[in-house]
């Protein structure tokens, strides 16, 4: 027996050594995550904060921040709406909601080495929180505008090798997209610089990308009711009533919302986005080299050396399963910042 456990040791060793350091960490650890919205646009921007904060078994929440897009109101709405998902979330005060760009990368990047420039208090965070002791690379993960992301490169591009940006937008390779219109200058210059870049494609008219990421309201209903931490006090929602969980929420905002389609039904883009960086096996990546926007146009370049990933084909079903299932069997993130 003495003999037989010794080789069983020696086999388990042989097996550990046979792992790098880092696959040995990435399956202990878990993943740090900076989410940038603008909350109050829609209604997948709550999807994907609920579900980012309730997989605390995966993620690591090193922040929330917020900008304005064209529709949702200004920043404090923005910012407003994302603090209710976090107080659905058992997470409010450990999490604050910090406030970001409300105007584009042209118009603030000027600005940003002075003391109270449009998006400081998000683009310092984010900062910070790539300059954090830790051995793990930082993930920003944008479903907005990318405005506060670009500033935080411009004014400080030695975060550039501690991070990685996916971003929710663009209907690449056609052109357009809410999210990329809103401030196409920001993306550009990511496209340009040399930070670890990915996009996980919206494509309104096709199923290939986020937009088949979508549940009906008759699924909603079913699979959110009452699912989430219990809130104490009940938290009044954007369109008035008291809730005291994020699925009685979340039914309310589908209830709100003109759906369309045969059956009707909502995407939920921005959560489809935290989805894979969960399980990058729910989407198919491919490296390409870093096209460019030209008057809102895409323009390829093919001998370019950069190169960026683009995710497209998403496993809808899984995705949305996972997303209740989240709910109804949540764990409550760990929250890493100095603030």
């Amino acid at each position: 027996m003495t003999c037989l456990r010794f080789t069983i040791c020696i086999g388990l060793l042989l097996c550990l050594a046979s792992c790098s350091p880092q696959e040995q960490q990435v399956s202990q650890e878990k993943i740090r995550v900076v989410l940038d919205t603008d909350a109050n646009n829609e209604l997948d921007d709550q999807h994907a904060i609920a579900y980012m904060l309730l997989s605390g078994d995966v993620f690591e929440v090193e922040g929330l921040t917020v900008n304005r897009t064209d529709n949702g109101g200004d920043i404090d709405e923005q910012a407003a709406e994302a603090e209710r998902v976090v107080r659905l979330c058992g997470l409010h005060p450990q999490l604050k909601v910090l406030k970001g760009a409300s105007a584009s990368f042209d118009e603030i990047k000027d600005h940003v080495d002075e003391k109270d420039f449009d998006g400081a208090e998000a683009v310092n965070h984010i900062i910070e929180r790539a300059h954090a002791r830790s051995e793990r690379q930082l993930v920003l993960l944008p479903v907005g505008k990318l405005t506060n992301i670009a500033l935080a490169l411009e004014k400080d591009p030695s975060i550039i090798p501690k991070i990685k940006v996916v971003w929710l937008g663009s209907n690449y390779p056609a052109p357009g997209e809410y999210n990329q219109i809103n401030d196409e200058a920001s993306l550009n210059y990511l496209l340009d610089s040399d930070v670890e870049f990915e996009i996980v494609t919206v494509r309104y008219d096709e199923q290939s990308g986020t937009t088949a990421v979508s549940a009906t309201r008759k699924e909603i209903i079913e699979n959110m009711a009452g699912k989430g931490p219990k809130a104490q006090e009940p938290v009044t929602g954007r369109h008035g009533g008291g809730f005291n969980t994020f699925g009685d929420y979340s039914v309310d905002l589908f209830e709100h919302y003109v759906i369309y389609g045969d059956p009707p039904a909502s995407p939920l883009f921005d959560m489809a986005a935290v989805a894979i960086v969960k399980n990058p096996s729910w989407a198919q990546p491919t490296t390409i080299p870093a096209p460019i926007l030209v008057d809102g146009k895409w323009r390829e370049r093919p001998e370019n050396p950069r190169k960026i990933v683009i995710w497209e084909h998403f496993d809808r079903d899984a995705i949305i399963a996972d997303l209740f299932k989240t709910m109804a069997n949540f764990t409550i993130a760990n929250v890493s910042s100095s603030r």
